[in-house]
């Protein structure tokens, strides 16, 4: 039987929030704003470790895909669109029916599933690519995770890990400015203790049994109100590749 890293009070939080997923200007309005800055960095790294061409109408054809903490499918159904066999999987059960109904609404085929990493590594599911989008600093124990999302890729599969970095500047802006100021997100979404920097989040994964390749920031622009990928700022938002050899 797997020993699960679930924290119960984190599901509870994002349960509250599960109809309100694909609403771009309700509490998910960060996710949103955030996803297409997301989606260039999950492609184009798949793109690079898979040799496919982001030119061809589904370049992730034949990669089996797993969206692990899916929530209502703001990333799996991209994936999908983009070819890959997509399993969405998320410790909160409400998540998944709205999740469902948004994909049969939009006339795609996802194995959306009320599970957690532990539960599939212990099946013996085997993925291509792991996507770990916000889920680690949410997690009770994040080494036990990263190790289950390490046994559910295949060998020279992908992990795209993305988590906020922890310092002063992470709580002004994570936690008193997307809850407190601009309240994008519910007061108590974020525990600032449990943020993770990019250093600790690297030694993690390789302790689990993977090799990162890469990490890049993603950096909000409050002039232009948008998100971008950066070389050089991880200082709040940001984002790993690792392989399993």
């Amino acid at each position: 039987m797997s020993v699960s890293t679930i924290d119960p009070s984190e599901v509870a939080k994002f349960e509250a929030m599960a109809a309100e997923w694909w609403d771009p200007h309700g509490k998910f309005k960060p996710l949103h704003m955030l996803n297409p800055c997301r989606l260039d960095y999950i492609t184009q790294q798949i793109a690079a470790e898979f040799d496919r061409d982001l030119t061809q109408p589904r370049p992730f054809e034949g990669l089996r895909l797993l969206d692990i903490g899916c929530g209502g499918g703001l990333l799996s159904e991209p994936m999908a669109r983009l070819g890959a066999s997509v399993v969405g999987a998320d410790a909160a059960a409400r998540n998944i029916p709205v999740a469902q109904v948004h994909a049969e609404q939009e006339g795609l085929q996802i194995d959306y599933r009320h599970t957690t990493a532990e539960d599939m590594a212990a099946a013996g599911e085997q993925f291509d690519v792991v996507l770990n989008m916000e889920v680690v600093e949410h997690v009770a124990d994040p080494l036990a995770y990263l190790t289950a999302c390490q046994q559910l890729l295949s060998p020279g599969g992908l992990m795209i890990c993305s988590t906020i970095n922890r310092n002063p500047k992470s709580y002004l802006m994570a936690i008193i400015g997307a809850e407190y100021v601009m309240r994008w997100l519910p007061k108590g979404t974020h525990e600032w203790s449990k943020f993770i920097t990019p250093d600790e989040l690297y030694d993690l994964i390789r302790q689990a049994g993977l090799d990162p390749v890469d990490r890049k920031g993603f950096v909000f622009n409050k002039v232009t109100w948008s998100w971008s990928i950066s070389e050089k700022d991880l200082s709040v938002n940001y984002v790993t590749a690792s392989v399993k050899r």
